[in-house]
């Protein structure tokens, strides 16, 4: 698996520092480890704080690898905040995800209350979220969905579908928020362009063990040109996420993708996505 890791971009990890949780690794550590794989990008996700001042420092100690930030929207970083996503876009940021751990249905799921909304009581996207929407497609960024169940992401969709937005991805398809998107509407997004983003945490005992073959029959059904594979590690009991990648690759391998399928979820997918 080595010559897939060479090339190989981790579109989902998360680093120390955290505010709240212990991790496996620091951010240099991980690019470091990264680059010394010969990995062309990972893409460094926070929950609570801008990542793109960090990924622009260390792109520049880290020549020889590519490390992305962005910006996930949740009650820390001021949701639905335009000012927010434009300092962040001015320091390099590429993605934006919709809220984490801040969305409704991941708090309800957890006995919470609060939470940022994206759907008025019409089931319509809110205005504020439609302001996030312009500033995606006017600086060309990457729209992801976070933690938003099925509802939320295909009434988002068809608004960013209207807004011309080209750079749609379904976080976690089949465990997200206690729940999953049917295979039907997962393949109904992908024809219009979407991605689908099967994160390797969810197939670890901490995170649910998802039986890796249905993450296999998942990517068949949707097609494998319309999907990703990451790793979300960053847990402080598992190993850092470079160490992630490897054992993603070989067990997906083991689970019956071709070394010709990994490639593409692995290398050219996420590269198409992130213009690199």
């Amino acid at each position: 698996m080595e010559e897939l890791l060479q090339g190989a971009i981790d579109f989902h990890l998360h680093a120390a520092p955290d505010p709240y949780k212990a991790r496996s690794a620091d951010a240099h550590q991980v690019a470091l480890a990264a680059k010394g794989a010969g990995m062309k990008a990972i893409v460094l996700k926070s929950h609570t704080y801008p990542t793109a001042p960090l990924a622009a420092i260390l792109k520049k100690v880290l020549p020889g690898i590519e490390v992305i930030g962005g910006l996930a929207l949740n009650q820390e970083t001021g949701g639905m905040n335009p000012q927010t996503i434009e300092v962040s876009v001015k320091m390099g940021a590429k993605i934006i995800w919709m809220p984490t751990l801040s969305a409704l249905a991941d708090r309800r799921r957890k006995g919470l209350t609060g939470g940022i909304p994206i759907l008025g009581a019409d089931q319509q996207v809110l205005p504020a979220v439609r302001e996030v929407l312009a500033l995606v497609k006017r600086h060309g960024l990457v729209l992801c969905t976070g933690h938003l169940i099925a509802e939320e992401i295909v009434a988002l969709f068809a608004e960013a579908r209207q807004m011309q937005i080209g750079k749609f991805v379904l976080n976690h398809p089949l465990k997200v928020s206690g729940t999953s998107v049917d295979l039907k509407i997962q393949k109904e997004l992908a024809g219009q362009g979407a991605f689908m983003e099967h994160c390797f945490l969810a197939t670890t005992p901490s995170s649910g063990n998802m039986d890796p073959a249905r993450i296999v029959e998942a990517i068949r059904f949707v097609g494998v040109e319309h999907c990703l594979l990451s790793t979300d590690y960053g847990k402080a009991e598992l190993p850092p996420p470079r160490e992630g990648m490897r054992a993603m690759l070989a067990t997906m391998a083991r689970a019956g993708l071709s070394r010709e399928e990994l490639r593409i979820l692995v290398q050219e997918n996420p590269a198409r996505l992130l213009d690199l």
